[in-house]
């Protein structure tokens, strides 16, 4: 049985949980995962190539191999992978930090734009870095948006199985990316100019890359998420209207009831972003674990604040209890 997430009273407040998250000071010091990263492009499909870090134990077999997969706008360097990566290094795993498409220094390798429903590309560039470590176990920890695509990788293992997963671990998955969107957008004024600013960074990025095939400026001025979402629609042919785009990633109702692998989900119920009705509603299954904390924030759980985290000493007690039995 896990400990709960407890934190200082001073550290409890959401917002102290999300931003901190994120912030730089968390992985200040040494990090022998990035020192022993290699890069590689990852073949995903149909000629689409995914960046990602491959950090290998230099001496000893490792434990087993753990995929990182970053949120929405952030990256193979953003700090909670950073800090979770180098915490199960230096427990003997392998890592392996991803780039979705249009994330990271990516956006040169692939002519077509990141969305969140490029499930397929994601799937098949795991089942390659499964690759890397010949008799596994392989483990992916997907944070948010990141999230989101890992219950999407463990839901399609009953078709398209990757042999070597025996774990998936979400940290505060998007399971309505349309509510969160417009979460975002009600929050407050920092946040939303956070999440707009670095994706219309990234548009730039895509439009300086392929300057025949996108034109941004002429959407760049929305100043709501929503605004910019249907915006950009034109660019997506395959969906006619924003909802049907959301709804291909959308992940309630009873979507996850034939998870066919374990999968352990963490959230709080202060998350500022997600609905955390949508947990509480999710259907039951034997290979579902949901926990949630009553604080927490977004992507948070720092205790010893700001430093210390404590949904990685929990995974790191789960992986370990389950390796033993």
């Amino acid at each position: 049985m896990e400990e709960p997430f407890r934190p200082a009273v001073w550290a409890k407040s959401p917002h102290l949980q999300t931003v901190f998250g994120s912030l730089k000071m968390r992985v200040w010091g040494k990090n022998e995962m990035t020192d022993a990263s290699q890069e590689l492009i990852v073949n995903a499909g149909e000629g689409v190539r995914l960046l990602g870090y491959h950090s290998q134990q230099p001496v000893r077999q490792a434990k087993g191999l753990i995929v990182l997969l970053h949120g929405w706008e952030g990256s193979s360097d953003s700090t909670y992978i950073l800090s979770t990566g180098r915490y199960f290094y230096r427990q003997g795993y392998d890592i392996f930090r991803l780039n979705l498409r249009d994330h990271g220094k990516s956006h040169h390798l692939n002519r077509g734009l990141f969305h969140g429903a490029l499930i397929e590309e994601t799937h098949l560039a795991v089942e390659n870095i499964s690759r890397l470590i010949p008799a596994g176990p392989l483990y992916i920890i997907g944070f948010s948006l990141g999230g989101n695509f890992a219950l999407r990788i463990a839901l399609r293992q009953s078709c398209t199985p990757i042999s070597k997963l025996k774990d998936v671990f979400c940290i505060s998955p998007a399971l309505d990316p349309y509510k969160s969107t417009r979460a975002i957008d009600a929050s407050s004024l920092v946040y939303r100019h956070y999440f707009l600013a670095k994706w219309k960074r990234s548009l730039r990025k895509k439009q300086r890359c392929f300057p025949d095939l996108y034109h941004f400026n002429d959407i760049l001025h929305h100043n709501t998420c929503m605004g910019l979402t249907e915006a950009i629609m034109p660019y997506y042919t395959e969906w006619g209207h924003y909802m049907d785009y959301f709804r291909r990633y959308t992940l309630t109702g009873d979507v996850l009831s034939q998870l066919p692998m374990r999968v352990t989900i963490f959230t709080a119920q202060d998350d500022p972003f997600m609905d955390i009705d949508d947990f509480h509603r999710l259907p039951r299954n034997e290979y579902l674990r949901l926990s949630v904390q009553k604080h927490g924030g977004h992507c948070g759980f720092l205790d010893p604040f700001p430093r210390g985290c404590w949904y990685e000493r929990t995974i790191a007690g789960i992986m370990e209890y389950r390796e033993k039995g």
